[in-house]
Parts: C-alpha cells; structure tokens; sequence
C-alpha cells in the first residue's frame, strides 16, 4: 500500500473516532494482518482485496 495511502487510511480512522481494530474487525481480519497491510510489508492478491474493501468502508 503507498505510503499516502497508509496516511489517509490512519488519518480517515481518526476523524471517524474509529480504532483499528473495528476496522480489522469489519474486514474479518486480524489486527496485526491490518497493521501489515497498512505498512506495506502484504501486497499479495488478498492484501490487494483487503486494500479495496478498506478504501470503500473509509470512503476514500
């Protein structure tokens, strides 16, 4: 995920008074595995679906 992306994901949870682990929660996945994702270190096809899934329940 690039980096601006991991920011407007971190800032959206923000505004939203949302933690990450509801988000991780809503996805069905782990908190770490988010945290992962969010740092770049999952880029595979199912990060990639997590990634999609992630910009339309933030909206962004």
């Amino acid at each position: 995920m690039p980096e601006d992306l991991s920011i407007r994901v971190r800032s959206e949870l923000y505004k939203r008074k949302m933690k990450h682990a509801e988000l991780a929660e809503m996805l069905g996945i782990s908190g770490p595995y988010l945290s992962d994702i969010l740092n770049g270190k999952r880029n595979g096809p199912k990060a990639q679906e997590h990634v999609k899934h992630i910009r339309k329940i933030l909206g962004i």
